[in-house]
């Protein structure tokens, strides 16, 4: 959905089409927004400093570029995928008086390619209207560029934006919830119905303000979405019930004997390991499950450990690991109903017990 494209009803006959007589393509998310209100309530919601360099993605035909540079930012740098698009915006804005500040230069430019493999420039603030099948892939590209920004203002489709915001005890509250949350400070600005696009998506969008955390967590990042992948996996199961089962089991057993041989266990959980941009952009390609998870509605074909698998020397590692759940009395709590100060404890005791997730 490339932002801020706004257009006024045409009459007559043939397709929908953007400024210009370009046609829109809604495989690519293109939808136009219509509603001039809107792009004003975003950029004020924005926060613009004079000295800001501003990353806009899908700009589309510059409705939105051109607000962003009648509001006085330093530079506006966007991205756009469609080459279609590139030369519309490059025509619009060729002889206006703002121009220089949107063209090939140090700090201002356009950029043709798709945003998910480009790399990004610096950039303080990022305004996006996106298309919505890139929701997990984008949000976590930006939470693991550096410099860290200071705030992004994005339009997703609603449901995913209510994941993002989501608390312990809401019925949406999810994995992504929890990795989001875990790296930024996330709010919820505005709710935008389907009417204010031509035409009008199949769902309702909300806006949403995404500030990332600085500092980032003294915690790996890929030993904590180890930890929340298991827990979410049944995030209404007690922890209990999960840890007990034969396949976490013996995941976490491997772990152990292999930090043990390592001679790596002590020296783990020290607090020392501190996530670093490499561990979240991991998640660029760990994001197909994370969008729409919520509930319990896989099919569960885990079983917990049976006899033969006691017989196998595996019950003193099972009670080492319901040890570590009882120690934090977490052993009947649920992951549903867990904060991010829970998790964090979690992993702590875990890993200060030589138990890896990664």
């Amino acid at each position: 959905m490339a932002g801020g494209k706004i257009q006024k009803k045409r009459h007559g006959g043939g397709g929908a089409r953007l400024q210009g007589g370009i046609p829109f393509e809604k495989s690519k998310g293109q939808h136009i927004l219509r509603n001039p209100a809107l792009v004003d309530s975003i950029i004020a919601k924005a926060g613009l400093k004079p000295t800001d360099t501003v990353l806009e993605i899908g700009p589309g035909t510059g409705n939105l570029t051109k607000r962003l540079l009648e509001a006085g930012v330093k530079a506006v740098v966007a991205v756009e995928l469609d080459p279609r698009m590139v030369l519309e915006l490059s025509r619009r804005f060729q002889g206006h008086p703002l121009s220089s500040r949107l063209k090939v230069q140090e700090l201002s430019f356009v950029i043709q390619g798709d945003v998910l493999k480009c790399d990004l420039p610096y950039f303080d603030i990022c305004v996006a209207n996106i298309p919505y099948q890139i929701s997990s892939p984008l949000t976590f590209k930006l939470l693991s560029h550096r410099p860290i920004f200071r705030c992004a203002v994005i339009m997703f489709q609603r449901e995913f934006a209510m994941r993002l915001v989501a608390q312990p005890g809401d019925t949406l509250y999810c994995r992504l919830s929890v990795n989001v949350q875990l790296l930024s400070r996330v709010s919820h600005l505005l709710k935008v119905g389907r009417n204010n696009f031509r035409p009008p998506p199949k769902v309702d969008s909300s806006v949403v303000r995404i500030e990332p955390r600085k500092p980032l967590p003294p915690v790996s990042f890929k030993e904590w979405d180890g930890l929340v992948r298991i827990c979410f996996n049944r995030k209404n199961k007690t922890l209990g019930s999960l840890f007990k089962q034969k396949r976490v089991l013996e995941l976490l057993e491997k772990n152990y004997k292999t930090m043990q041989s390592l001679q790596l266990a002590q020296d783990s959980g020290t607090g020392e390991e501190k996530m670093s941009p490499y561990d979240v952009a991991l998640l660029a390609n760990m994001v197909e499950d994370l969008s729409m998870e919520t509930s319990d509605e896989k099919e569960d074909d885990d079983m917990e450990m049976d006899d033969a698998d006691a017989a196998d020397g595996r019950t003193s590692f099972k009670e080492k690991i319901m040890g570590i759940l009882q120690q934090g009395d977490f052993a009947e709590k649920r992951s549903s109903k867990l904060s991010q100060v829970d998790f964090l404890y979690l992993l702590s005791l875990f890993n200060k017990a030589g138990i890896h997730f990664s």
